[in-house]
């Protein structure tokens, strides 16, 4: 099995779904969270890990410590969803006045950038393997915005997105080529960085992207970064476990490859990618894709079935196929802002979705720490 962890942004705010920005309270105060530009939304990082078990504490330990730290501030809880849900997008909220970077994000994009995600960071060593997988998923990451769409709503609005937030997100540079090799990878962002492109080696905002201790020279992840916000963790392992399924497929056979697989030339398939994320992003589950291969029309949620159907015996074979499972009910009965969308057509007001979120996410959380890590937080 492959190490995995999770970068998790969440955002903070009142039992009636109002977010408030407290995030330099919380960095001064709590180990392992990290301040975003904007005040309103944190970050946690969980360590490296092979084990599902161990991964579920690690995504729940750090959120019951959260929840409890702000409650001693106020009455302040966690805020399901991707975007500024019912308000709050006029005007930016520093979390560190003084920091350059944050200066440059602030004004070049405002608060396009002020969004909660989950990254998903999965090891692999061999820089050659890991530009392949990164090949791979880029081309199939539109499926896993799919699976986990959270954002329908933006300053008191449905949108008409599913994931407003990869709708708007801006993703920087404009165009990023499936990278041929590490070499090519290397050259492109010392390219980028002579332009002016990217401010740095960290603004690379794309689906997916190679990762490492020192970017791009030394690599040793590949870090999925379109997904939406996951708030149920067993939802969210489901959606790990069919990446680290798919990349063990990748790693084992070198003829998965986009370069060498597909019908069309590298730059068509970047514009056949950035079409299948617009699509995803408006209508997740139900978007009508164009698979990489040769271009056939297919239903996001068909697509998805059939990576889970190849992948499932590598899954099993490594003793974590129940952890997919989870998948099968998001294709059921839908994501996150499907099931949000429902509730606002039958009459409930933007507002009222969003609290009834909080309120089951809280009870999610409370029910598995009673279940699985009771142990582990006391």
């Amino acid at each position: 099995m492959l190490l995995k962890g999770f970068e998790i942004e969440m955002y903070t705010g009142t039992p009636s779904g109002d977010i408030v920005g407290l995030s330099d309270k919380i960095v001064g105060s709590l180990d392992g969270f990290v301040r975003e530009p904007d005040s309103r939304n944190v970050e946690y990082i969980t360590a490296p890990l092979q084990n599902y078990e161990q991964l579920l504490c690690a995504l729940l330990r750090p959120r019951l410590q959260l929840r409890n730290f702000i409650k001693q501030l106020g009455d302040y809880t966690l805020i399901p969803g991707s975007t500024l849900s019912l308000g709050g997008g006029d005007r930016f909220f520093r979390s560190d006045p003084t920091n350059p970077y944050h200066d440059y994000i602030e004004q070049t994009y405002g608060t396009k950038v002020v969004t909660a995600s989950v990254h998903i960071n999965v090891g692999i060593s061999d820089p050659e393997v890991l530009m392949r997988a990164c090949r791979v998923i880029r081309v199939e990451a539109p499926l896993f915005l799919a699976l986990s769409a959270s954002s329908p709503f933006l300053n008191g609005k449905a949108t008409g997105y599913h994931s407003t937030r990869w709708g708007v997100f801006p993703q920087t540079p404009p165009q990023v080529p499936l990278f041929e090799s590490h070499a090519h990878h290397i050259q492109w962002v010392e390219n980028q960085l002579m332009a002016g492109t990217m401010q740095n080696v960290r603004h690379l905002w794309v689906s997916v992207r190679p990762n490492g201790d020192r970017r791009p020279y030394d690599l040793n992840r590949l870090e999925l970064r379109i997904c939406d916000l996951v708030t149920d963790p067993i939802a969210l392992l489901g959606i790990a476990a069919l990446v680290e399924a798919r990349l063990l497929q990748v790693i084992n056979n070198p003829s998965i490859d986009p370069l060498t697989q597909s019908t069309f030339t590298p730059d068509e398939l970047i514009s056949l990618t950035y079409a299948n994320e617009t699509a995803a992003a408006t209508s997740s589950l139900d978007a009508q894709l164009q698979h990489w291969q040769d271009g056939r029309s297919i239903l996001a949620r068909d697509w998805i079935g059939e990576i889970y159907q190849d992948v499932w015996a590598i899954a099993k074979q490594h003793g974590f196929a129940c952890f997919l499972s989870p998948l099968q009910k998001i294709l059921r009965e839908g994501n996150e802002a499907q099931q949000w969308l429902q509730l606002h057509a039958l009459g409930l007001s933007e507002r009222h979705v969003l609290t009834h979120a909080i309120d089951v996410t809280r009870e999610c959380e409370v029910q598995l720490e009673d279940k699985l890590c009771s142990s582990l937080v006391a």
